[in-house]
């Protein structure tokens, strides 16, 4: 991959600007509750701003699938982003519409817009190419330049990520710029021992990238959801955890691909299981060898815990994805929080890999500034470390 044009290199002052940026966060009851993504665009937007631009923000919350939903509205984003960079984000309620047209025209230099939910458009998201181009003109009309910034999206193919960056002079902002920078870290030149940590629910979302990391790293610990997968293809009863039965044959290859390798795979030998998800469930501690036939795995165990923030800490480098447990349910989350305690430690460098992992430390108590660094795109660094073409990065490349 070459290096990325920078949006600081761009001539700006007195031009409008289309910043794509990914501001997809959560949202209950009008309230945002992790304000991470909207922080994570402030530096790129404040450039522009400061070097006299009209910027124009398009961003997308959740999966609208194309119809209007008032609670996937940015207008609480357009508030708290307003809130954050200390002057007015002036809100379009439509995004190409006359909300749009009148909003963006009245832009003076210094000034920043924010288009409403990219994703209420059908066509943003569109199979079709032409019906995708047809949208990206719409929003170039919009702009003198585009920049892309929305790291969480540049995995998808989509009108705002991939088709206008195709229409005006383009450069990457620096969300973007840095995220790819410590994704060609781990994957080009990792200290070692590298070490990669993967929880989360489905073992087949990371199936891709656990078979490109294995020829990469030193040690890979299973946790979360997918671990009940591994387990069974040893041959181990779990229970009624979360398990991919279609998925075991192709578990037990990974299995032995890494013994193959000399990767060490460090799997959980106790955990917390329960008889029901729930919040109030009672909590029982037992070996991985003996999960009862009627209770589900919901967290890893204590030992298990410290096994992996032993390894965690004497490694090099670091990246972790995905919860060990049901972190939002207290009686469940020592495994998680002992996980990210164990990366705030390492001397090397570690890396949170976005997502639910990045909810989990806010959410655990962990400040930012604890980790060497924290992803905005789960999905996205996913597939940049499963070797795949991101869209996105295509774009702003050509």
């Amino acid at each position: 991959m070459t290096e990325l044009p920078s949006s600081r290199d761009l001539v700006v002052e007195g031009r409008t600007v289309l910043v794509r940026c990914d501001l997809n966060v959560p949202i209950k009851d009008g309230a945002i509750s992790d304000d991470g993504r909207i922080r994570a665009s402030l530096p790129t937007l404040r450039d522009l701003l400061d070097r006299g631009a009209r910027v124009v923000v398009i961003a997308h919350l959740g999966r609208p699938k194309g119809e209007r939903k008032v609670e996937l509205s940015l207008a609480p984003v357009a508030i708290r982003l307003g809130e954050l960079l200390g002057s007015k984000v002036h809100f379009a309620v439509d995004t190409i519409g006359q909300s749009a047209r009148e909003v963006v025209g009245a832009l003076v230099s210094g000034e920043v817009a924010l288009l409403e939910n990219v994703r209420f458009e059908a066509a943003e998201t569109s199979k079709d190419d032409d019906e995708r181009g047809a949208f990206a003109d719409a929003l170039s009309k919009f702009g003198d330049l585009y920049v892309g910034d929305g790291f969480g999206a540049v995995h998808r193919k989509h009108a705002s990520v991939y088709d206008l960056a195709f229409r005006l002079p383009h450069a990457a902002g620096d969300l973007v710029r840095a995220e790819v920078g410590v994704l060609r870290k781990l994957t080009e030149h990792p200290g070692r021992p590298y070490a990669v940590v993967l929880g989360g629910s489905k073992v087949s979302d990371k199936l891709g990238v656990i078979e490109n990391l294995l020829t990469k790293v030193d040690l890979l610990a299973i946790g979360g959801g997918m671990v009940f997968s591994f387990l069974a293809a040893l041959g181990y009863e779990v229970g009624t955890s979360l398990l991919e039965a279609d998925q075991l044959d192709v578990v037990r290859g990974l299995i032995a691909r890494a013994q193959e390798l000399g990767v060490t795979l460090l799997l959980p030998t106790d955990f917390i299981v329960a008889p029901t998800f729930a919040a109030d469930a009672t909590p029982t501690l037992v070996s991985a060898h003996a999960i009862p036939a009627d209770q589900m795995g919901l967290d890893i165990g204590p030992v298990s815990a410290a096994a992996f923030a032993t390894a965690i800490k004497g490694a090099k480098t670091v990246f972790w994805n995905g919860p060990m447990g049901v972190f939002e349910f207290p009686a469940f989350a020592s495994g998680t929080q002992t996980v990210a305690q164990a990366l705030t430690e390492v001397e090397g460098f570690s890396v949170v890999g976005g997502g639910d992992s990045a909810a989990a430390i806010r959410n655990l108590g962990f400040a930012d500034s604890a980790f060497g660094y924290i992803s905005t795109g789960g999905g996205a660094s996913l597939e940049y470390l499963e070797g795949k073409i991101l869209p996105g990065l295509e774009a702003l490349e050509s």
